[in-house]
C-alpha cells in the first residue's frame, strides 16, 4: 500500500492525544470520586513517590485535605467545566516544597498539573508592569507602534532571547510584524511563513489554550500513566509534550525553547506572541500568567482600533449613499445613476477601474477591460449561487480564461442589481506583482526521515523570495461592507427610477425587488428613533468604546425587533419571540437560566419595537451587573393578562451579584422607565432590591392580541412524569464563600424554596436562628469556615430537630465529632441535581 505524503499529515496528527507531559511539571488527573486515574511517570523527579502505586488510590494518599479543599472550591468556578484555575503555594503530602498548580477539566476527570513554587515577592511588581504596560499601549497613536510596544515588553518581562508578534493573512500564512531580540540573533522582521507551518488542530488549541510553554526542545516527555490504559485527551493542559515534528522544526531553527501567547480578536485567531530562547528556558507560572493577561488585553485593544476603523469607514459610505440618493435629479435616467455611483465608489473601494453591465451594455470608467472580456467575466458570474456580492483579489481562481484579464484587471469585486439575467456594477483592480521574503523554501519537499512515513520539518530558514503574480490587493471586509450598502441604495432608487418599456422580460423579477425597496422605506420610519438613540446615549461622560457598545447593542435590538414584524407583514408577533431572540445574544446555549411563564400573546408592531429597546436594556444589565454576570444567576419573566386584556409582564432576577442602585440615572434607565408610557400609554416600575432587581411592566389592551390557547398534551404523557417532589421552604446556607453561597441560594429557589438565608458565620447563623418564630425546614452547613467550624450551629439545628447535611471541599471521609457522626457530608463542588437527591 502507498501511504500518500503531503502538507495534510501534519494536519491530521492526534497532538492532543500524545500521552506524555513536560517535565518542569508532573501531572494528577483524578474521577470524579477522587480517585487518581492518570499520573505523570515523573513525579519521582519532585516528590519522594513512584508514580504507578498511587494509581486507584484515594488522592488524600497524595494531597493534603487543605490542598484538595482548595482545589475542590476552585472547581465551582469552572464553567461550564472549561478553562483553567491556577492556585498558587499548595502543599502536598510527605515534601516540604510548595507547588503552584492549573487545574482544568475534561469531560469527568479533574486535571491537576504542578510545577515548583517560585516566590510571591515580584507578583504584586509584576501585575503593575502589565497595568502600566497596557496604559501605555491605549495610548499609542499607530498599530505599527502597539506592535513594537508588545514585543519589547513581553521581552523584557520573561527573558526570551527573542519575541516576535506573528499576524496571521487570509490564506493562513504568517508574517512577522514586529520583533525585539537580542543584538546578535539575525532578524527575522517581515519574513512570511507558510499556513502549513501550524497545522489546523494546532491553530484550534491556540483559541482553546491561549498560553504554550515548550520549556526545552531536547525534553521528549514523560509517559502519563493510566489507570484504565485510556490516554488522556490533554487539548487544555498546560504541561503537555510536544509533537516530535515540532520539536525537530524547532531544533532546525536552533530554537531551544519557545512559548507562543495567542492574540484573539473577535473570536478568531489574530496572531500569536512568539518567544524563541537559545537554550531551556522556565518563566515562573506567575510570570506566564502576568504574560497572558498582557496577551489578553493586547487582543482587546486591537479589536476595539479595528472596530473604530470599520465604523469611520462606514461612515463615509452611508454619507455618500444619502448623498447619492438626495442629489439625485428627478429626471436621471437608470444610467446615468449607475454610472454616477460607480464613479463616486471607485474611490472609496481604491478601484483602478469600473464598469456597469445592463442589458448587455458595457459602460467603462478608468483602467478596466475590454466589453467583450467584461462580458465573458459576467457569464462566470452568473453562475456563481445566490445574488450576493461577490469579491475575490485572483480571478483566474474561478474564471479559467482570466488571462486576457489580468493585463487589465486581477480582482474584481461584483455588485449584481437585478435578477437573473443579472445587471452588475463591477470595479477592477490592477495586477499587483509582489516580491514576498519568505523564511525558508515555503514548499517544504517530502522526505523519510526519523518521523518515518510523514513530513519532515525544513531545515533551511534562510529567506526565500518568490514573485507573486496574477493577484490584486486583496478586498477587505469594509470593502465588501460598502458595495452592501451601495447595493442596497441602488435597489431602492434603480427601481423606483426604472423606465417599464422593454422590461417585460423582466417583469417577475422587479416586482421582487420592488418589494426589497418597499420594505427599505418602511425602515425609514424607525429611523428617526435611531438619531434619537444616537443622540441620547452620547449624553453623558463616556468613553467612545462605551458609546459604540451600547449604541451597537440598542441599534441591533430595533433590528431584530423589525425582523420579527417583517416576517410577520407588520402584524402583531408574539411575546415569547422577542424575549428569546434578546436573550439569545446572552445566554447562547445556556437557555435554561431564562425561565417565562405566561399565555400566548401578540403585540402590535409599535409596542413590539418598544418592548424590544426595553427587555434589551434589562437583559444588558443583568449580564453586566445582575443575575446573568454570575454563573448560576437566572432571570424569571411571567406574564398574565388582565380581564381588559392588558397585559401584565413581571420581571424578576435570582442568584446573581448583591443588587446597588445606580448613581445616576443614564439613557438605558430613562428608555427602562419612559418608553412603556410616553409610547404605550402604559406604566413602568423598577426596583432595585439587594437580592435581585424586579420590574413590572403593564401595557394597554390596544396593544395586545391574545392568541387560543394550545392544547393540553394527551393524558398519555403523564404517565412518565418525575414522582412527586416537595423542596424545603425555608432554607439556612452557612457559607463563608460568597459566590458559593449565591449558588446554594439560587438553586434551593430553583427547586421551589421559597426562603434561603445566608449566613457567613457561627455568630451570624445563631443569631438569626435565635430571631426567628419558627424554625427553618432545612439546613446545609459548610464545615470550614476559615477560622471556626459550623458544628455549633449543627447542633442547635439538631436540638430544634431541623434537619441538615454538612458541605465541605474536603470530602465525605471528614470524621466528624461525637453526636454528628451519622449527619451526611456534601461534597464540593455540588449542582442542582445533587441537591435535590437529598430529598428522595
Amino acid at each position: 500500500m502507498n501511504d500518500r505524503v503531503d502538507l495534510t499529515n501534519c494536519d491530521r496528527e492526534p497532538i492532543h492525544l500524545l500521552g506524555r507531559v513536560q517535565e518542569f511539571g508532573f501531572l494528577v488527573a483524578v474521577a470524579p470520586d477522587w480517585t487518581i486515574s492518570h499520573v505523570s511517570e515523573n513525579i519521582g523527579n519532585f516528590l519522594a513517590v513512584a508514580a504507578a502505586p498511587l494509581l486507584g488510590r484515594q488522592a488524600e494518599a497524595l494531597l493534603p485535605a487543605e490542598t484538595i479543599h482548595t482545589i475542590r472550591n476552585r472547581l465551582q468556578f469552572l464553567n461550564p467545566h472549561r478553562g483553567v484555575e491556577v492556585i498558587y503555594d499548595l502543599s502536598i503530602a510527605g515534601s516540604e516544597s510548595r507547588f503552584d498548580a492549573s487545574v482544568h477539566r475534561f469531560e469527568d476527570t479533574i486535571i491537576i498539573e504542578f510545577e515548583p513554587a517560585t516566590p510571591v515577592e515580584g507578583a504584586a511588581t509584576d501585575m503593575a508592569n502589565v497595568r502600566n504596560a497596557i496604559d501605555r499601549m491605549a495610548e499609542l497613536p499607530s498599530f505599527a507602534a502597539v506592535y513594537s510596544h508588545t514585543v519589547r515588553f513581553v521581552k523584557l518581562i520573561t527573558g526570551f532571547d527573542r519575541v516576535m508578534l506573528y499576524k496571521f493573512g487570509a490564506d493562513d500564512t504568517g508574517e512577522v510584524v514586529a520583533e525585539a531580540k537580542r543584538h546578535d540573533l539575525e532578524p527575522f522582521l517581515n519574513l512570511r511563513y507558510p499556513a502549513t507551518d501550524i497545522p489546523k488542530q494546532a491553530r484550534a488549541l491556540y483559541v482553546e489554550n491561549p498560553i504554550r510553554l515548550i520549556a526545552s526542545v531536547a525534553d521528549e516527555g514523560a509517559p502519563i500513566l493510566a489507570l484504565d490504559g485510556e490516554v488522556l485527551d490533554l487539548s487544555g493542559s498546560r504541561l503537555r509534550s510536544v509533537s516530535t515534528i515540532h520539536l525537530e522544526y524547532l531544533r532546525n531553527m536552533n530554537v531551544g525553547a519557545s512559548m507562543s501567547i495567542s492574540v484573539i480578536v473577535n473570536g478568531a485567531l489574530w496572531g500569536l506572541i512568539a518567544c524563541h530562547h537559545g537554550k531551556t528556558h522556565v518563566p515562573s507560572m506567575r510570570l506566564r500568567n502576568a504574560a497572558l493577561l498582557f496577551g489578553h488585553m493586547l487582543s482587546l485593544i486591537l479589536q476595539t482600533r479595528l472596530s473604530a476603523e470599520e465604523r469611520a469607514n462606514d461612515e463615509v459610505v452611508h454619507r455618500l449613499t444619502t448623498h447619492i440618493s438626495r442629489t439625485l435629479s428627478k429626471d436621471a435616467t437608470t444610467p446615468e445613476l449607475l454610472h454616477s455611483s460607480a464613479e463616486s465608489f471607485a474611490d472609496i473601494l481604491k478601484a483602478d477601474g469600473y464598469a456597469v453591465v445592463q442589458e448587455e451594455r458595457v459602460v467603462t470608467g478608468g483602467d478596466a477591460p475590454e466589453p467583450a472580456n467584461i462580458l465573458a467575466l459576467c457569464d462566470h458570474l452568473n453562475a456563481l449561487p445566490g445574488n450576493a456580492v461577490y469579491a475575490n483579489h485572483e480571478i483566474g481562481t474561478f474564471m479559467p480564461d482570466a488571462e486576457r484579464l489580468v493585463e487589465k484587471a486581477a480582482g474584481v469585486l461584483s455588485i449584481p442589481i437585478s435578477r437573473s439575467p443579472r445587471d452588475y456594477l463591477l470595479f477592477f483592480r490592477a495586477e499587483l506583482v509582489q516580491q514576498v521574503n519568505w523564511a525558508g523554501n515555503p514548499e517544504k519537499p517530502v522526505s523519510y526521515g526519523p518521523n518515518g512515513a510523514r513530513l519532515t520539518p525544513r531545515k533551511s530558514f534562510e529567506t526565500w523570495q518568490t514573485t507573486v503574480r496574477g493577484q490584486s490587493a486583496p478586498w477587505s471586509a469594509a470593502d465588501i461592507r460598502a458595495a452592501s450598502q451601495l447595493r442596497i441604495m441602488l435597489l431602492e432608487v434603480v427601481l423606483r427610477l426604472t423606465e417599464e418599456a422593454g422590461r417585460e422580460r423582466k417583469l417577475a423579477n422587479e416586482k421582487q425587488e420592488l418589494l426589497i425597496a418597499e420594505l427599505n422605506h418602511r425602515v425609514r420610519n424607525i429611523l428617526g428613533l435611531v438619531r434619537g438613540l444616537i443622540s441620547q446615549t452620547s449624553v453623558g461622560a463616556i468613553s467612545t468604546s462605551e458609546l459604540v457598545a451600547k449604541l451597537d447593542g440598542r441599534v441591533q435590538t430595533l433590528a431584530r425587533a423589525h425582523d420579527q414584524i417583517t416576517r410577520h407583514h407588520w402584524a402583531p408577533a408574539a411575546l415569547t419571540e422577542l424575549i428569546e431572540a434578546e436573550a439569545e445574544s446572552y445566554l447562547l446555549d445556556r437557555k435554561t437560566r431564562l425561565e417565562t411563564t405566561g399565555p400566548n400573546v401578540l403585540l402590535t408592531s409599535k409596542a413590539y419595537t418598544a418592548m424590544a429597546l426595553v427587555i434589551h436594556e434589562m437583559m444588558t444589565n443583568s449580564a453586566k451587573y445582575g443575575a446573568l454576570s454570575s454563573a448560576r444567576g437566572t432571570v424569571r419573566v411571567d406574564w398574565s393578562l388582565g380581564p381588559d386584556e392588558s397585559l401584565q409582564i413581571d420581571w424578576r432576577e435570582i442568584g446573581g451579584p448583591p443588587v446597588k442602585a445606580p448613581k445616576r440615572r443614564g439613557f438605558g434607565s430613562t428608555i427602562i422607565e419612559r418608553t412603556i408610557p410616553f409610547e404605550l400609554s402604559g406604566r413602568a416600575d423598577i426596583s432595585y432590591r439587594l437580592e435581585g432587581v424586579t420590574a413590572a411592566f403593564w401595557l394597554p389592551a390596544e396593544h395586545v392580541v391574545a392568541e387560543e390557547p394550545e392544547p393540553a398534551p394527551a393524558a398519555v404523557e403523564q404517565v412518565s412524569a418525575p414522582s412527586a417532589f416537595t423542596p424545603p421552604k425555608s432554607v439556612l446556607v452557612v457559607e463563608d464563600n460568597l459566590m458559593i453561597a449565591l449558588d446554594a441560594e439560587m438553586i434551593f429557589e430553583r427547586l421551589g424554596s421559597l426562603e434561603t438565608v445566608i449566613a457567613p458565620t457561627v455568630e451570624a447563623a445563631v443569631g438569626m436562628l435565635d430571631r426567628r418564630d419558627s424554625p427553618f425546614d432545612f439546613g446545609l452547613l459548610d464545615i470550614n469556615l476559615g477560622n471556626e467550624t459550623s458544628f455549633e450551629v449543627a447542633r442547635r439545628l439538631q436540638r430544634d430537630g431541623v434537619p441538615f447535611v454538612f458541605a465541605s471541599g474536603y470530602g465525605d471521609s471528614l470524621t466528624l465529632p461525637e453526636g454528628l457522626e451519622d449527619i451526611r457530608i456534601l461534597s464540593k463542588p455540588y449542582d442542582k441535581d445533587m441537591i435535590r437527591g437529598l430529598f428522595g
